[in-house]
């Protein structure tokens, strides 16, 4: 390999990789290699604030099931990044994130945006390192690459110090070597979770991400017919069941652990697979589960597998591949699928709310076979999945990790990765405001992703929890902090989507909403739709 500064030797190694994007924010000390990405055949995608940059980033590596990589400028850059890192983090997101320093010969001299960039990334990453020496840049590369990939994956961190990629490598490029984890537990260990599954008279599956991650969407289906059991999506934001499925039961909360206990109360054999129990901002301390409750537990994440509680067994393995071949041992002892057809959920009658308006008239006008909707209404997303009930792999995305502003990024990211999709990003007013920037992103680079702000002027979302924290205190209802309104000065989304160029029309009365879904789908560009819903 002839010898070349490492900055270039970057590019060389991102497209033996197959790497594509660099989504990112410049600054001064990435300067070197950003001169070179225009030569380099990768995109440069331009953010405007480096949580739009790794929203962006996080959304393209769950669509395309691959490495994404994002550029950020620094300590500061960096810190601006941490809470989007975070999301990606709880969520599994296999991000490779370059943050640039002066040098690693400034060290000493505590300057002008000098941090330890490797203790700030390591509580948001998977790993984080920093290079010091030209012939290993590479290597390192590979490494970050390797970690991110590799279940559970997560984002890493690698600082990249200016003057050591200034100087020559002689380190081939050569695609990073991801080792296979494709691994199924040993027969006895199936047929023993066969044995306690099968012991109980009320099964229950809880699922989550890891089951998208493994691809074991028919494999859980399966296996949950043939129990009988009804599937919760608990760390669920992806399809990882159908959701008109007839032993689909629902999402659990994300807030309070007394609303998980309510739906595991009753099961006495309970299998979890693909994620963590439980996983609420005020989770119950002691077991919601039975005394008897037999529960098997699978994962590839062998930290998570009784994390909180006690199971009966837990195989550290690929969902897939575990559930393929419970499936098969289910079937030797004579379970029995069941009869299911389309799901028919009577009962109660549906609110008919604005959002209702609109994503009926969505799922009646778009092309439900190739839409992707991205989710982060938040307090709307009830409306939103009873008309576009996610059921196809690879087309719903849901905000996970708690950190808002995904929403728009986030749908900007899966078109990116699968422009074949109608891809459609739904938030909160209060929650674009946190990305609004990405706007201008869409509009400089003509991603054709479409946008809705459920607009209800305010975080009604913190209505609802407070509404709750007042009643398990026994404190009066009153007034709502003023905090959480919006209202003064209204926030006029359609002018400030125009004036980062994306054109936008506001949806006041049911009535309008037919218009503006024929409008949103047949522009050719970004397009973004403020929906009043309150």
């Amino acid at each position: 390999m002839s010898a070349r500064p490492g900055k270039a030797a970057l590019f060389e190694q991102f497209a033996a990789d197959g790497i594509t994007h660099m989504f990112g924010n410049p600054g001064t000390v990435e300067q070197g290699f950003l001169d070179l990405v225009d030569r380099s055949g990768m995109q440069y995608v331009l953010a405007l604030h480096e949580s739009v940059a790794v929203g962006m980033a996080d959304g393209f590596a769950r669509a395309s099931q691959g490495p994404a990589v994002v550029q950020l400028h620094s300590g500061v850059g960096l810190g601006n990044g941490i809470g989007m890192l975070y999301q990606a983090k709880r969520g599994g997101s296999p991000l490779v994130t370059l943050v640039g320093e002066a040098g690693v010969r400034y060290s000493a001299m505590d300057a002008q945006m000098a941090a330890d960039l490797v203790a700030m990334a390591e509580p948001v990453t998977k790993y984080a390192t920093r290079v010091v020496d030209p012939s290993s840049v590479l290597r390192e590369l590979r490494r970050a690459v390797k970690i991110a990939m590799t279940p559970p994956r997560g984002p890493v961190m690698v600082a990249l110090p200016a003057d050591v990629l200034d100087q020559v490598t002689t380190e081939p490029a050569v695609p990073t070597s991801v080792p296979s984890f494709r691994t199924a537990p040993a027969p006895e260990e199936t047929a023993r979770a066969a044995e306690l599954l099968l012991e109980g008279a009320s099964p229950l599956i809880l699922m989550g991400d890891g089951v998208a991650a493994s691809g074991a969407q028919r494999e859980l289906t399966a296996v949950a017919e043939r129990l009988g059991a009804p599937v919760w999506g608990v760390n669920s934001s992806e399809v990882n069941f159908d959701a008109t499925h007839p032993l689909y039961g629902g999402q659990l909360g994300h807030m309070f652990g007394d609303d998980s206990a309510r739906v595991v109360q009753d099961a006495d054999a309970v299998l979890i697979v693909g994620t963590y129990v439980f996983p609420e901002v005020f989770p119950r301390l002691a077991s919601p589960f039975r005394k008897d409750a037999r529960l098997v537990h699978i994962d590839a994440d062998a930290y998570e597998i009784a994390k909180n509680f006690p199971v009966d067994l837990g195989l550290a393995a690929d969902p897939r591949l575990t559930l393929e071949a419970l499936a098969q041992e289910l079937d030797r002892r004579g379970a029995v699928p069941a009869a299911t057809g389309p799901a028919v959920r009577t009962g109660q009658r549906q609110p008919d709310t604005p959002m209702d308006h609109f994503a009926r008239e969505l799922a009646a006008q778009a092309d439900t076979g190739r839409l992707a909707v991205f989710d982060e209404a938040l307090t709307a997303s009830g409306a939103l999945l009873r008309h576009l009930p996610p059921r196809i792999p690879g087309t719903f995305f849901q905000t996970r990790g708690g950190s808002l502003g995904v929403g728009i990024p986030g749908a900007l990211g899966v078109k990116l990765a699968r422009p074949g999709l109608d891809v459609v990003g739904f938030t909160g007013d209060g929650g674009s405001m946190y990305t609004i920037q990405a706007l201008w992103t869409a509009a400089r680079h003509g991603i054709d992703a479409k946008f809705v702000i459920c607009n209800n002027r305010r975080y009604r979302l913190l209505d609802h929890n407070i509404d709750q924290y007042r009643r398990e205190l026994g404190i009066q209802p009153h007034a709502y902090p003023e905090a959480f309104d919006l209202t003064r000065p209204e926030i006029r989304f359609t002018e400030l989507a125009a004036s980062l160029g994306v054109p936008a029309v506001r949806v006041e009365k049911p009535e309008q909403a037919a218009g503006a879904v024929r409008r949103l789908l047949a522009h050719d560009g970004p397009f973004l739709v403020d929906l009043v819903t309150e």
